[in-house]
């Protein structure tokens, strides 16, 4: 959530990027509402200094013993309670007005990012690694996983429907492999926080992160009024709402494996076979809480975290920096991890690492007490990535080291989680 105040000061800048970033919000018409609730403050506050003037009035009458002059005076001040009364309902109103406007509106970009309408304008950083070369075509990963008998669709969509998948066998334990080497690179490597969060959170924590009201549509909600997360991104961001936490703690770094579940609305027709794009799936989340200072410093080196995982794996892939239309809502700068998939023939996204400035702090009132100074706390900032989605990790294995004979080599890194296995088939 953006601050108020800012916007009134920088109603241009505001505009500009709420253009960058493709949406219809422009400035005016909050600052209208915010200047009628400005103004409703103003009269509401006359009218309780007059009743205040008004009461002092009455005590002065009755001390006289002047009872015509008491009641008179009693009158308007009960006419004035009642004036007030409707001006504290129309004061609220204006606020939750404005509440909801603010909730509407995606943050804004750092001036380093490109500026673009979508996809197509986002920019790439770097590749790592190459493409692997075949003396035969390159399956696609659920030809592959169908063919050993360990990939299973059809049973999982009598179990639950489209987009789900059963894995069976070996590659079951390559899900699980590729997710405690993901947490071990982080937790060892990157000093990050293992966590084990609730995967069912209250409404207030997934409005915290920016997932509610825009994303409802997105996420699965149940008949007690909790929602699943969509990412563990909202259980380890929320672990600092409504706090304070001391200057000298921060940055702290989280990490979490977790399944998560996403309706994937709006994505029909769009990768039906196979496993891209589940209703369910493992993700390894990365969240960092930290100063404004020291944000963009921290978006680079969570990326590097990301990106550790994909070179360990031997994998073949992209970084870009996405353009300010293609950015996530809560975002001020995002870089896509994009793994080489050679069934595909394609780069598809694995890792998406973000910095959020103090947006979602501000929707959690997380702050933090700088150090060795007196003035009020400020608000964290906040940052959370991929680091990175198992089941497109273990598609990207299964596509990449695929052989002949449809059997799949386990990454040297990936044989101590798989009890020495070398090869699946």
């Amino acid at each position: 959530m953006l601050d108020l105040k800012w916007i009134r000061e920088n109603a241009q800048r505001f505009d500009e990027a709420m253009g960058q970033r493709n949406s219809t919000v422009r400035a005016e018409a909050l600052l209208r509402l915010d200047e009628e609730r400005r103004s409703h403050l103003k009269s509401l506050q006359d009218l309780q200094s007059q009743r205040n003037d008004a009461s002092k009035e009455i005590g002065r009458a009755k001390a006289s013993g002047d009872a015509a002059k008491a009641d008179e005076v009693m009158a308007r001040v009960a006419d004035l309670k009642s004036r007030i009364q409707d001006g504290e309902a129309r004061e609220r109103d204006l606020d939750a007005r404005i509440a909801i406007f603010l909730a509407a509106v995606p943050n804004i970009p750092f001036d380093e990012v490109p500026v673009g309408a979508d996809e197509t304008d986002n920019v790439e950083v770097r590749r790592v690694g190459t493409k692997p070369s075949f003396d035969f075509k390159p399956k696609e990963h659920f030809e592959i996983g169908e063919a050993l008998g360990l990939m299973d669709f059809d049973r999982a969509a009598k179990i639950a429907g489209s987009r789900f998948t059963v894995l069976r066998g070996a590659m079951a334990r390559l899900e699980r492999a590729l997710g405690q080497f993901m947490i071990d690179i982080h937790t060892r490597e990157f000093g990050y926080e293992e966590v084990s969060p609730p995967l069912l959170v209250r409404e207030d924590a997934a409005f915290g992160t920016g997932n509610l009201p825009k994303f409802a549509e997105d996420l699965f909600q149940t008949t007690d009024g909790r929602w699943l997360i969509p990412t563990a991104e909202i259980s380890l961001t929320n672990l600092v709402r409504e706090e304070i936490t001391e200057e000298a703690k921060l940055p702290l770094r989280f990490t979490a494996l977790t399944p998560s579940f996403r309706s994937e609305a709006g994505s029909a027709g769009r990768d039906t076979r196979g496993m891209l794009r589940q209703h369910q799936f493992y993700k390894a989340e990365l969240v960092s809480v930290t100063t404004a200072e020291t944000a963009l410093e921290e978006h680079e080196r969570m990326t590097r975290a990301a990106e550790t995982v994909l070179e360990r794996l031997g994998l073949h892939f992209r970084t870009v920096v996405l353009c300010t239309g293609d950015m996530g809502f809560a975002s001020r700068k995002t870089y896509d991890i994009e793994v080489w998939l050679p069934g595909q023939d394609a780069f598809r996204e694995i890792s998406s690492c973000s910095v959020c400035g103090d947006f979602q702090a501000r929707r959690m009132n997380a702050r933090y007490r700088p150090a060795g100074e007196k003035q009020a706390p400020r608000f964290v900032n906040t940052l959370n990535g991929s680091g990175t989605a198992v089941g497109r990790a273990l598609i990207a294995v299964v596509e990449n080291y695929q052989n002949a004979d449809g059997s799949v080599t386990v990454p040297d890194v990936l044989r101590p989680y798989m009890n020495g296995l070398e090869r699946i088939g």
